[in-house]
């Protein structure tokens, strides 16, 4: 799967009007929540949100990023600027910062402390600009 789009800001949130959501490469509906850092989503597949890194289960701190993500995005549109330096990790799952809300997700899961920095090159993202 190839994308060639250009894109603006990476921490900056979704277009508000329809002619502009070309400016990401993918949307959907996010109708599964597999952890606080992967999702699923309608017509894309399965997203790492790329950069940061939430607790796996059994881990302190898995349960509330788990919810704060079904709480930002289960039933809802999410918009995906996907990681033009490298589109999928070893999983196939595809590297993405997602959109909701008019918020950047990966970026408010650092802000809220639900997780860390997991920043693995090469990447267009620079997750530390971030917090």
């Amino acid at each position: 799967m190839t994308f060639n789009v250009d894109k603006g800001n990476e921490t900056s949130p979704p277009p508000n009007n329809t002619s502009n959501q070309s400016a990401y490469e993918a949307s959907g509906y996010c109708y599964h929540v597999v952890d606080g850092d992967t999702i699923d989503v309608e017509g894309v597949g399965r997203i790492r949100l790329v950069g940061v890194n939430t607790p796996e289960r059994g881990q302190p701190g898995y349960w509330e990023a788990k919810d704060f993500v079904e709480k930002m995005c289960l039933g809802k549109t999410v918009y995906l600027d996907i990681d033009d330096a490298k589109n999928y990790d070893k999983y196939g799952r595809i590297l993405a910062v997602v959109y909701v809300d008019d918020m950047n997700l990966n970026a408010e899961l650092l802000r809220r402390g639900y997780a860390e920095i997991m920043y693995i090159p090469p990447s267009e993202f620079d997750p530390y600009t971030w917090t």
